[in-house]
């Protein structure tokens, strides 16, 4: 009996079984190789926390980026806002909300940047300075990096959309790249947590 045959449990016919899209599981694949990635930084961390033998330490530096982090977040919904829009077929309106989710990440990193010029040339803290300098920028820093590849895909999509290459048709791969920016959306908040409220 072949493949195509073979009855399924529980009286589900096989045209009531659609496949995932492949684009959705290939995004979960990666955010779960990605998960594990940003595990590691943060267990590192944390296990550094306070072993510094000389400073700057956290505490004297560090500021609650809350502009920042309304900005990024905010930034979930307004894509969530785009793709309404896309489902609705106003191509108008998603490019408005979307061009909106590229302002609020491109805030966001440019507030990274100035703090860590502050951090650098002001507080004399860089990556090898001690250990927190260097838990901090490379966790920071490898989330920084994924707004970066985010923000691309984004500019890449809003160009799409304002010269009308753009259609509703191509909602699956909205949702695909907006499952991405959600998960960097997350990390953020675990981020903020570790690095701004237990690390100081």
């Amino acid at each position: 009996m072949s493949a195509s045959t073979i009855p399924l449990a529980h009286g589900v016919s096989s045209s009531d079984w659609k496949q995932p899209y492949h684009g959705t599981v290939a995004m979960i694949s990666l955010i779960i190789a990605e998960t594990a990635i940003f595990s590691i930084f943060v267990v590192a961390y944390l296990y550094y926390i306070g072993k510094s033998t000389y400073g700057p330490q956290p505490r004297q530096v560090l500021e609650l980026p809350i502009f920042n982090t309304v900005c990024l977040l905010s930034s979930s919904l307004t894509m969530w806002i785009a793709e309404r829009g896309l489902k609705r077929n106003s191509i108008s309106a998603f490019s408005l909300w979307w061009a909106i989710t590229f302002a609020l990440g491109s805030i966001f990193l440019v507030g990274t940047g100035l703090e860590w010029k502050k951090l650098i040339y002001q507080d004399g803290l860089t990556i090898s300075t001690n250990l927190f300098g260097t838990t901090f920028y490379s966790l920071v820093g490898l989330h920084a990096s994924h707004v970066i590849i985010g923000l691309t895909m984004l500019l890449v999509v809003l160009l799409f959309a304002l010269t009308g290459k753009l259609k509703s048709a191509h909602l699956k791969q909205i949702e695909v790249l907006s499952l991405y920016w959600h998960f960097v959306d997350a990390v953020w908040v675990v981020v903020f947590t570790v690095v701004y409220v237990i690390g100081r």
